[in-house]
């Protein structure tokens, strides 16, 4: 999973749309990553054909998705890899046998 997809899903802990997708992993990442509208509505739509988010709400002009239980269950997983490469890189760090 890519950086963005990944602050993407991670920002749908709640439903948002995509400008408050933008401005939470702005906020997030202490504005290391900006987020265009290109790069957001390509991704949720990639998200969306993949089961990842479906759409909340759709009024008022402005999409708002939410995450999935599959894109729940995705988002977990590549927490638990990023912990486990986070571990390893660690243990490498400080010279820790096997």
């Amino acid at each position: 999973m890519t950086e963005t997809a990944l602050y993407i899903l991670l920002s749908l802990g709640e439903p948002r749309h995509g400008y408050g997708i933008s401005k939470y992993v702005a906020e997030l990442t202490d504005d290391r990553i900006k987020l265009g509208s290109g790069t957001i509505y390509g991704t949720l739509t990639k998200m969306q054909k993949d089961g990842l988010i479906d759409i909340y709400d759709n009024t008022d002009k402005r999409t708002v998705y939410e995450r999935t239980d599959i894109g729940s269950e995705i988002l977990d997983r590549e927490v638990h890899r990023i912990e486990s490469v986070y571990d390893n890189i660690r243990h490498v760090r400080t010279g820790a046998s096997s």
